[in-house]
């Protein structure tokens, strides 16, 4: 189900709690809303759609990569940037990495580490502060 960008800077603030396996309609929920954002948005946390939950999505060349729980355990290569965000007015100024390394279950609840580089580890580290709480 395509679901409303939640706005609300409060709401956007709080820190998500762990997601579950019963919390698989909000990543389905995810892929739908994100596939119809895709020509404005690359990437989306859980409570962008009102769900204070660990769940984000990324979009890797049209691959919708779903992660339950992501946590970035390793990174390099500090940068500085600007971004915009779907929830958000304007672009903002942040401090990212070139490459990050991931721990989280996929979709289907299996266990990953990966690796991530450029665009797409931006991203990952948007959705992930998103998760924390962080506004950019």
């Amino acid at each position: 189900m395509i679901r409303d960008i939640v706005r609300d800077e409060a709401f956007l603030s709080l820190k998500s709690e762990t997601a579950t396996k019963k919390d698989y309609q909000i990543a389905i929920d995810l892929v739908d809303t994100l596939r119809a954002h895709a020509d404005e948005c690359v990437g989306m946390a859980a409570n962008m759609i009102g769900f204070n939950k660990n769940i984000i999505i990324v979009n890797v060349h049209d691959d919708y990569v779903v992660m339950y729980n992501p946590v970035i355990v390793a990174k390099e290569g500090e940068y500085e940037t600007e971004e915009g965000c779907l929830s958000l007015d304007g672009v903002r100024k942040c401090t990212r990495y070139k490459k990050i390394e991931v721990e989280y279950s996929d979709i289907n609840w299996k266990k990953k580490v990966k690796k991530f580089s450029g665009f797409t580890a931006q991203i990952v580290q948007h959705e992930v502060e998103h998760l924390n709480g962080v506004l950019i």
